[in-house]
């Protein structure tokens, strides 16, 4: 078992004597956070491992602050002695977005967004009694200063990176402006932060709970309104972004007391609309075009056309031109597409043909036409199959990606190997060309190999939809 799942199951047994089933890694996001799900015969929780001791002392500290009015977040159970791992509550798999994905925009969902909307009011009502900002991890309040920051942000991680010529003294001229007008809000209370679909999770019962709430901050409602409903993979409706606004704006009005002032509100929820779009596209342009991860990049069009449909029916509420001449270079067609992957089609010829294999056995022979493609030879990761525990199981076991997740540079490899693909498969489906083989190999053709034609598998599903045969060409002779 990995060292951090024996340090969990340690952590467990010192103060539940449930004895555990087994411990799951989850699949880990944008952070470097790893949480593990804890399975017992009664229920399960949740294990976070967190090197940043700080991120983690602010989390429990909020989540013990909020359970005191039982508020929609965690109850930390467990700690260990230097922070670095708590376990929590499982609130389940389910988050608000899976919900919306599965059943698309139908009332069930609709009532599911009102009543995270109608909590999230709560906690930023009640929460702001209970917390100490001097506790938060980064700024104590989302004033100038950090409205600054997430415009910089985007224009560093993601502007910049466009290489497109602009006046730089007048664009920060203009962030200043904006940032003076968004930092005067009327109301200020406990701001999640990043209140997205992601971080609401849905129990079977349709009750709903918060996650991830460790950025939190005293700043204006508005800002975490912005973020649930301007959430680029959700893509909500125009309608149920005016309806939900209106239902939290009721929510609200009940729990501060006294008339609201809309017209006030609506305008101050336009300009951090803005600024909370422009700081998840840096987040993509950090991850994606910084840090090579590919998941990110194709997330960059969804939010660019996001913004762009912003632009076109909503006003910030000042004047900053260089500022708009920026974000119109950012959504124009010429951006846009360059971020936007070619996607297949039914008529689309190019056939995807990936395989595993075992170097002892020989390479996978490509019997198309023009033959060629990629041989990526897997043996400078870290074998699993070294392991008494992990030698009759493959790559398609969770104990292994966990092992080739946590203990070795897989990641690393899988994103390069990304990278090289993506331009033929690109380029294949532009010509109608017809056949393209990837060929992962290893020792056995059973652990690395396997994983790695797995999730190559997935990637180009997810980003090109094209077709794909997969095969693992050794399964046969796996040790069993």
């Amino acid at each position: 078992m990995p060292l951090l799942s024996v340090q969990i199951s340690q952590l467990f047994g010192k103060y539940n004597s449930a004895p555990v089933k087994s411990i799951d890694k989850l699949p880990q996001a944008g952070s470097d956070r790893h949480y593990f799900r804890i399975h017992t015969d009664e229920k399960n929780y949740i294990a976070a491992y967190g090197p940043n001791i700080k991120e983690n002392e602010t989390f429990i500290y909020f989540s013990q602050q909020f359970q005191k009015k039982e508020l929609s977040t965690a109850n930390v159970l467990y700690i260990n002695e230097d922070k670095s791992i708590y376990i929590q509550e499982d609130f389940g798999s389910v988050c608000l977005l899976d919900k919306l994905e599965e059943r698309g925009f139908c009332d069930e969902v609709y009532t599911l967004y009102k009543k995270s909307l109608a909590q999230l009011a709560e906690l930023q009502v009640k929460g702001h009694e209970l917390v100490n900002y001097e506790k938060c991890l980064t700024n104590s309040e989302f004033g100038k200063q950090a409205i600054m920051a997430d415009l910089l942000y985007f224009k560093y991680y993601f502007f910049d990176a466009l290489a497109k010529p602009y006046d730089k003294q007048k664009l920060i001229d203009d962030f200043e402006a904006l940032s003076n007008y968004l930092s005067h809000t009327e109301h200020k209370y406990f701001m999640f932060r990043d209140f997205q679909s992601r971080n609401i999770m849905v129990s079977e019962d349709d009750s709903v709970h918060f996650i991830d709430y460790q950025g939190g901050m005293n700043g204006a409602p508005q800002y975490d309104v912005a973020s649930l409903l301007w959430q680029a993979r959700a893509n909500l409706t125009v309608e149920w972004k005016e309806g939900l606004l209106e239902d939290y704006m009721n929510s609200f009005e009940k729990l501060v007391g006294g008339n609201l002032n809309r017209e006030v509100f609506r305008s101050q929820y336009h300009g951090y609309v803005l600024i909370r779009l422009l700081q998840v596209l840096g987040a993509y342009g950090f991850r994606g075009l910084f840090e090579r991860k590919a998941q990110f990049l194709t997330s960059i069009p969804l939010a660019l056309n996001n913004i762009k449909w912003f632009l076109e029916h909503h006003s910030v509420g000042i004047s900053v031109p260089t500022f708009m001449q920026v974000l119109d270079m950012c959504v124009s067609n010429e951006i846009i597409e360059h971020f936007t992957p070619i996607q297949a089609t039914e008529e689309t010829p190019l056939l995807v043909t990936i395989n595993s294999f075992s170097y002892k056995k020989g390479i996978p022979v490509d019997d198309s036409e023009n033959g060629g493609g990629f041989i990526f030879d897997m043996r400078g990761i870290l074998n699993p199959g070294r392991f008494d525990e992990y030698k009759k199981l493959s790559g398609l076991d969770k104990p292994v990606k966990n092992f080739l997740e946590q203990r070795t540079k897989m990641a690393v490899f899988l994103n390069s190997a990304f990278d090289m693909v993506d331009i033929s498969v690109s380029n294949y489906i532009e010509r109608g060309f017809g056949a393209l083989m990837v060929n992962f190999g290893c020792t056995g053709g059973q652990h690395r190999s396997v994983y790695a034609a797995e999730a190559l598998a997935r990637h180009l599903k997810n980003k090109f939809k094209v077709k794909i045969i997969l095969t693992h060409v050794n399964r046969d002779n796996w040790v069993k």
